[in-house]
């Protein structure tokens, strides 16, 4: 059943939870965040809400003439894409080892640089869709304009390609899924990658700047805000909207990619049956709620109005679920954008081995060695609990489980 605690006492602004299952910092968070004088209406919490740095991951921040860069944080724009292939379960191989080296081969994973000719390191040269890509982007009305202002924040590698159609590291992922009816799903995640976190790294920074100059005293300095009147916040949110934009076309890249492979493996025509959505889960948007137009700052949740497409992934080992929006207004048109970590990516690894790894990863083609440990499924929430904490925000569209998965 969904669950909506709502918290008032000794909070400026209400908080409305869909969970009772958060830890006692990130509550802290949350009360820290109500203090700020611009919250409109409330602050929303989805059921996968855990501390976070700069705020609760999991939190919905709707905002009246300001913006606080941590809340956003550094991954502009990190979000989900999938698209359902014209193939089904009984038409994959005993073994997908080869298709997943395959497809590692092709799309960069890591700790890239992959900035230009000859950068890519294993990978090679960067293909013509992203150098195509790339012109685009970079010649951008918005990004041209900041960076003039702001030469530091680029540096020399302004003109490179840098890390676009690469997945990166962490939980950033690239799956191949079934759904209960057979049919099989290409699921990846990721973001905006090295130049996203440039940007959110360099207007964090400003803003706590910013707190210095006009003597404003925070609950923490991480909720340092850029107001519209101020000298950073024009650029900082033509940098973000920008971000946003690339990390949607590096998902876009990455899936093409991994078609590809998909394709060259199976050596007969496979097509995109369905897309399912290609969706932020870190960003900011301009929207109408209760009456006003907010930013609204949904740091590790996805927008889910009425009929919105949105992925719900969960660790490389459990469920995840394609879902359409119900528009419920006290989330903000939100849901949670996966299951939330349990622990820290430290407690994991302390707590968990090898054996543990290869039993929650049972009959998942990936990775099983020591450097993935922190992203064992027990390391995050019960999925299905998540899911039926939010019934009330979403409806599962379809529900997947993996059977192979890139990690970064």
């Amino acid at each position: 059943m969904p669950i909506a605690q709502i918290f008032k006492d000794d909070y400026a602004a209400p908080v409305k939870i869909w969970t009772n299952d958060v830890e006692e910092t990130a509550m802290k968070q949350l009360h820290d965040v109500s203090k700020l004088p611009f919250i409109h209406s409330h602050v929303a919490v989805m059921p996968d809400a855990h501390w976070g740095n700069g705020t609760t991951v999991g939190c919905v921040l709707p905002t009246i003439k300001a913006i606080v860069p941590a809340a956003v944080g550094v991954d502009l724009g990190c979000g989900m894409m999938a698209v359902k292939l014209n193939i089904t379960e009984g038409q994959l191989p005993d073994s997908l080892a080869t298709l997943r080296s395959n497809i590692e081969r092709a799309v960069p994973h890591g700790r890239t640089n992959n900035g230009g000719p000859g950068d890519r390191g294993a990978w090679g040269e960067a293909p013509p869709s992203v150098y195509d890509a790339w012109g685009s982007l970079r010649m951008d009305p918005r990004i041209v304009a900041v960076r003039e202002r702001h030469p530091k924040l680029f540096g020399r590698g302004v003109n490179d390609i840098n890390h676009l159609g690469t997945l990166g590291t962490g939980n950033h992922f690239i799956e191949l899924c079934v759904d209960t009816a057979g049919s099989v799903w290409i699921m990846l995640h990721s973001g905006s990658r090295g130049i996203g976190n440039r940007i959110g790294t360099y207007f964090i920074e400003k803003a706590k700047e910013e707190m210095v100059r006009w003597h404003v005293d925070l609950p923490d300095p991480q909720l340092a805000f850029l107001p519209e009147d101020s000298q950073y916040f024009e650029d900082y949110w033509k940098a973000l909207s920008w971000a946003q934009d690339y990390a949607a076309m590096n998902r876009e890249l990455m899936m093409d990619a991994a078609l590809d492979q998909v394709r060259r493996f199976f050596g007969f025509p496979v097509n995109t049956v369905e897309t399912a959505v290609n969706c932020h889960h870190n960003y900011v948007a301009i929207e109408n709620h209760f009456g006003k137009n907010v930013y609204v700052t949904r740091k590790g949740a996805v927008r889910a109005r009425v009929g919105d497409l949105g992925i719900i992934p969960g660790s490389m080992g459990a469920l995840s679920f394609i879902v359409r929006g119900k528009g419920n207004a006290d989330s903000f048109c939100s849901c949670s954008h996966g299951a939330g970590r349990r622990m820290s990516r430290g407690e994991a690894k302390k707590r968990f081995g090898l054996v543990d790894l290869a039993e929650q990863t049972a009959g998942v083609e990936c990775r099983k060695d020591a450097d993935v440990i922190d992203e064992i499924p027990a390391a995050y929430k019960d999925i299905r609990t998540v899911m039926d904490n939010q019934s009330d925000l979403v409806e599962v569209v379809a529900e997947l489980r993996q059977v192979l998965c890139v990690k970064g």
